[in-house]
This record gives structure tokens, C-alpha cells and sequence, in this order.
């Protein structure tokens, strides 16, 4: 006859390494097997176990009944913070392996008829008792963590000297920012309550403090460049791409809060439009692959031209490389730079004159089949002017520049009028301010017309108001649909050089995504490197959504992140249990089936379709 009964101990003893005491608490169970009594360690509890003492036999009672299958036999009294701290002990007891603990389970050691804690496949039950419990996600994780593992950054931020539960909490910050994008708050509360995470990686996330995710950030974040250039080189060693074109944009994200004590913190020009808000702007560079080459966090008014030579020196270009980048970082000082260093480029030009000639130009085609016309001019200084016409962009600029005239003539029509009416507005000064307003604000028209003003014979009078229109030689009105590109590799062909430049098409969709998908804003963080870190994490998340994507894309599926992340989050793992005829109960941990889109994604990425495997327990 056996007797089991489960308790819970406080164990004080000393740090190894500082010998410094403290207290630990243990699930322990003791069994009476004939005359002779055993105590064995199930589960150890930790040192901030907080629940109430007069809990813990309570506690150890609901625990044992959740084993067993069973409803409770009576009222514990047990919190809301005992149930649950009794169903993640039962949870993480289902989840050691036969050889561990779990063989000292009641009711599960090796018994006179040679049943054991791992039961065969075959078991006679009551389906009518039938219970799933603790679901728990896995399928992006399961991705997530495959390609993260491809690339060695377990190992390499060991190699940087974290340990265990920092790389642990590192990984949950990566890939949660990758399943559930937003705050390490937010963060902390899906590994503890959605994620399955922990049972991938062995790691228990619901006894991990906030703290250790903050942390985690501020080590990230404290090894970026090294962080940067492995997973650069890792990316190279698995694609094969050579390094040859550098795509080097900007983006910003505001705020949640004040932000007083973030000195890069700054008001600026905000491009989610929130000029309410204080900004930090976040500077990439990019291999034309897609993949980060490096990244920096600049003030959030720091103007564009003056972050390239920051970010670019010491790169570690190629001689010759390219660098590819927006107007409002290809300022003459800048240009003079990168041709001081070796480096070509590919720009959209500053030059607000344009000329186009569709007699003289070549076609190429869009992704999508639309036609480009391209004009290739040679400057004063030898490089290359290419001018682009497209379809689309005429459309859009002819659109604009209607809205803004209407705008402005609007805005003359309403003070012509006023000048006819008793109370209308006829004084000079007050007329001419409010002219000069329009020109402001309506720029972009106003350069077409000419505006005349007539005085009355006192000269501080308006009489009348005309104007008219005259579009401007060289203008973009003039040549709708036409923009600049200009670029030191005169010997490559128009097609070519109109190519090069789109990429940075995709580093604008780098930044949208990871301001949509990867949860780059808001930013509620208050302390610099907390922000930094943020940043970051982001930054390292693309990298690993990209890897994952280009993996997919060869073989045909070339879904964005968003849509891939519901694909793949619809496996969860479930525990089923069920009891026995005998009373015993059996406990079966395995994720679901993977639905068919789901199943070939996984066969591309080549993973299991059963993450974290099959656990059988019985108790």
C-alpha cells in the first residue's frame, strides 16, 4: 500500500558563488512504500514563491487534484493567484521528460504490474472525462525560432557572456516583438499567459520578472554592432549575396509621454503626422539583399544630410560599392564625400529644373507591367542625369498640382470678393499679408501665377485683385510625372540605373513594416537606452521575419509578415486529459495539427510539425 501526499517546503541555504544565505521553496512529495518513507523533490518553487502560508496545503492539494484529473474534492479557498500558480505546476510537471521528476508523481512509479510514468499509446479511457487545457501558441515561435537558430544567435550571445536566463529572455523579447508586436510590457504578458514559447526553449516565462526582459533589452542593445555584423555575415553565408549596393534611408516614431528625461528626444517632422508628439529618428543601412547592415538612433530633429557620414564610415564597403539614398540626404557636401571615398551612388537629384524629351527616351518595365520612359543626360561633371517619366506618378503630380491651385485661387477669389462687400477687407497692408500667406502655404502653385494689385488713389486702399497663370519652364508642373535621378556609374545602362534606385523601394517597406508589423511605435520608454533598446529589438525582429520570408519567396510564397504570422499562429499546443477505468489519469501535451498552408510553410522552412514533441504522463 502506498500513502502520497504533497507539501510545500522552505529550504534556507547559500549562494555558491557570494555564500550569501537565502530561502527556496520546493514542491515536494512523500510516500510511504511499506514501513519506509520518501521525500522527493518535484518542482523547485524558487526564492520569491510569495503565496500566503495558510495557501500552501491548499496549493498542494489542488495541484495533486489537477493531476489526477479531478474536480476539486472540496473548497481550498484558494486565491486567484494560488489556482493559477496551481495550474502552471501541474502544467510544467506534464511537461518533464519520464526521466525526471514526473517518475516520483503519485500514483506513477513503476508498479508490481509494470505500468509506468510514461504510459503506452494505447490506454482504455473515459472519453466522457475528456479536458483541454493550457493552450498555448507555437507556431510562429516554432518559425521564429528556427531561423534565429540557423543563424547562431543562441551561440553568439553566449559568446558575448550572457547567460542562460538572458538569452532565454533576450529570445522572448526577439520573437515576441515578431508574434505579438508592442511594449516589453505588453511583451512580458504574452510569454507568461498566450505563449508557448518557454516549453521550445526549456525556460519558464511565468516566473520571470518584467525586470529581466528590461535587461535583456538593455544587453541587446549594449552588443548591437556586434549583434549587427554576425547576422549580416550569417545571412551572407546562407543566401550567397554579394555585398555591392548600400540603401541608406530614415524614419521616426514618437512617443508616448513627455519624454523628458530622453535627450534625443525632439520635436521634428513627424511622418505619422503626430507633431504633437516628441520624436527619436532611426537611421539603417541596408544591403541591397534587404538585410541590416547597420543602424543608429539620431535626435528626433536631426536633419538627414548630416547622419550619412556617421553611418556610413567604417561601413566596411567594398571599394566601388554603391550607395542608394533619398533627396534629402544627397546634398552636394554629401556626394563630394562618397566620391572621396570611393563609393558610387544613386540618387533622386536636388534639382528643382527638369527637362524630358519622350523623342529621346528609352522604356523600361515596372513590376507591374507599367511603362517608365527614361532620358539619359550627361552633367558638367561627367555624371549621369537620368530622368524618369511614369504614368502613375503624372497622374498623382497632375492631381496635386490641381488641388493646390484650386487652393490658392480659392483663397484670391475670397479677397477679390471681400473688396465689394461694406465690412470686406480693402486695407493694403492687411491684403498683401494675407496674399503672402497663400503663397506659403499653396507653394507649389502659387510659383505659376502672377498676382497684381490695384490701389486706390490714397495708395492704402485695394481696388481690385486679378491675377494669372503661367507655368513655369523647367517646373514640375511643366513636366508632370517626371523626377531626377542622378548617379557616377555612367557605364551602366538606363534600365539598370532605374533599377537600382527602386530598391530603396524596399527599404521604405522595411521601415513600414516595422513600424506596422514589428512594433517600432509608439515608444513608451523614458530612459535612453530603454529607447534604444526598443529600437533595436525591432531592428533584429525584421531581421529575422526577412530571413523567414526570402526562405518562403523561392519557393513561391510571397505573403507579407502580417499575413504569415496568422497563418502560423493558429497551432497551439494543448494538454488533453483524460481518466482511466482504474481512476488513474492520463495526460497527453502535443501541438495540433498544422492546417495545410501551414504544413507546407513548415516543409520549406524544414521544422516539425509537431512543435516541442508529444508528452505522455500518467498519474
Amino acid at each position: 500500500m502506498q500513502h502520497r501526499q504533497m507539501f510545500i517546503r522552505c529550504t534556507r541555504t547559500r549562494s555558491r558563488s557570494s555564500g550569501e544565505p537565502y530561502v527556496t521553496y520546493r514542491l515536494v512529495q512523500t510516500a510511504r512504500v511499506g514501513g519506509v518513507v520518501k521525500q522527493t523533490t518535484l518542482l523547485n518553487l524558487g526564492s520569491h514563491f510569495d503565496l500566503p502560508q495558510d495557501q500552501w496545503s491548499a496549493l498542494a492539494l489542488r495541484i495533486d487534484e489537477l493531476l489526477r484529473g479531478q474536480a476539486p474534492l472540496l473548497d481550498t479557498a484558494l486565491s486567484e493567484d494560488g489556482l493559477a500558480l496551481a495550474q502552471r505546476y501541474a502544467a510544467q510537471l506534464i511537461a518533464l521528460k519520464p526521466s525526471a521528476a514526473i517518475l516520483s508523481l503519485p500514483g506513477s512509479a513503476e508498479r508490481a504490474d509494470g505500468v509506468t510514468s510514461d504510459p503506452g499509446r494505447f490506454q482504455e479511457v473515459d472519453l466522457d472525462s475528456i479536458e483541454l487545457v493550457r493552450p498555448r501558441s507555437v507556431g510562429v515561435e516554432h518559425a521564429a525560432l528556427s531561423v534565429m537558430r540557423e543563424c547562431g544567435f543562441e551561440d553568439k550571445l553566449s559568446a558575448l557572456g550572457l547567460n542562460r536566463p538572458q538569452i532565454a529572455a533576450a529570445v522572448g523579447n526577439v520573437i515576441g516583438r515578431m508574434a505579438h508586436p508592442g511594449s516589453e510590457l505588453a511583451t512580458h504578458d504574452w510569454l507568461r499567459q498566450r505563449s508557448g514559447l518557454g516549453e521550445l526553449i526549456d525556460f519558464d516565462f511565468e516566473a520571470m520578472d518584467l525586470n529581466r526582459l528590461y535587461r535583456a533589452s538593455d544587453a541587446l542593445h549594449s552588443h548591437r554592432q556586434a549583434l549587427q555584423d554576425h547576422l549580416f555575415a550569417q545571412a551572407q553565408s546562407i543566401f550567397g549575396f554579394a555585398q555591392t549596393v548600400t540603401l541608406y534611408d530614415l524614419t521616426n516614431t514618437y512617443f508616448e509621454g513627455l519624454a523628458t528625461g530622453v535627450r534625443k528626444a525632439a520635436r521634428g517632422h513627424s511622418k505619422e503626422c503626430r507633431s504633437d508628439c516628441p520624436l527619436v529618428t532611426l537611421a539603417m543601412a541596408l544591403d541591397a539583399s534587404g538585410f541590416v547592415r547597420r543602424t543608429q538612433v539620431f535626435a528626433g530633429n536631426a536633419g538627414e544630410p548630416a547622419t550619412l557620414k556617421d553611418m556610413l564610415a567604417g561601413l566596411g564597403a567594398a571599394p566601388g560599392a554603391t550607395v542608394v539614398m533619398d533627396a534629402g540626404i544627397a546634398t552636394e557636401a554629401n556626394l563630394k564625400w562618397l566620391r572621396a571615398q570611393g563609393l558610387h551612388y544613386v540618387v533622386k537629384s536636388r534639382l528643382r529644373e527638369r527637362q524630358f524629351d519622350p523623342a529621346l527616351a528609352t522604356e523600361v518595365q515596372t513590376a507591374g507591367q507599367a511603362t517608365v520612359k527614361l532620358q539619359r543626360v550627361i552633367d558638367d561633371q561627367g555624371n549621369v542625369l537620368l530622368y524618369c517619366h511614369s504614368p502613375a506618378r503624372e497622374q498623382k503630380d497632375r492631381a496635386i498640382d490641381a488641388a493646390k491651385a484650386a487652393g490658392f485661387e480659392a483663397v484670391l477669389t475670397k479677397l477679390q470678393a471681400g473688396l465689394s462687400k461694406p465690412r470686406g477687407t480693402k486695407d493694403l497692408g492687411k491684403i498683401m499679408e494675407r496674399i503672402g500667406r497663400a503663397k506659403q502655404r499653396w507653394s507649389r502653385a502659387a510659383q505659376h501665377y502672377e498676382v497684381e494689385v490695384t490701389k486706390d488713389d490714397t495708395g492704402k486702399q485695394v481696388k481690385t485683385i486679378t491675377w494669372s497663370k503661367r507655368i513655369k519652364t523647367g517646373s514640375a508642373a511643366m513636366h508632370p510625372g517626371v523626377y531626377c535621378l542622378r548617379t557616377t556609374l555612367v557605364d551602366l545602362d538606363d534600365a539598370t540605373l532605374w533599377h537600382t534606385y527602386t530598391m530603396l523601394t524596399d527599404l521604405e517597406s522595411v521601415f513600414r513594416s516595422l513600424k506596422t508589423d514589428l512594433g517600432l511605435r509608439p515608444v513608451f520608454h523614458q530612459v535612453d537606452r530603454r529607447v534604444e533598446g526598443h529600437l533595436f529589438i525591432s531592428v533584429l525582429a525584421y531581421h529575422f521575419v526577412h530571413m523567414l520570408r526570402l526562405k518562403l519567396k523561392t519557393q513561391g510564397i510571397d505573403d507579407s509578415w502580417s499575413t504569415l504570422r496568422e497563418t502560423l499562429a493558429v497551432q497551439q499546443r494543448v494538454t488533453t486529459t483524460l481518466q482511466r477505468r482504474d481512476g488513474r489519469a492520463v495526460h497527453v501535451r502535443k501541438a495540433t495539427r498544422p492546417e495545410p498552408r501551414h504544413q507546407k510553410i513548415s516543409a520549406i522552412l524544414g521544422i516539425a510539425p509537431n512543435p516541442g514533441g508529444t508528452h505522455r504522463v500518467l498519474v
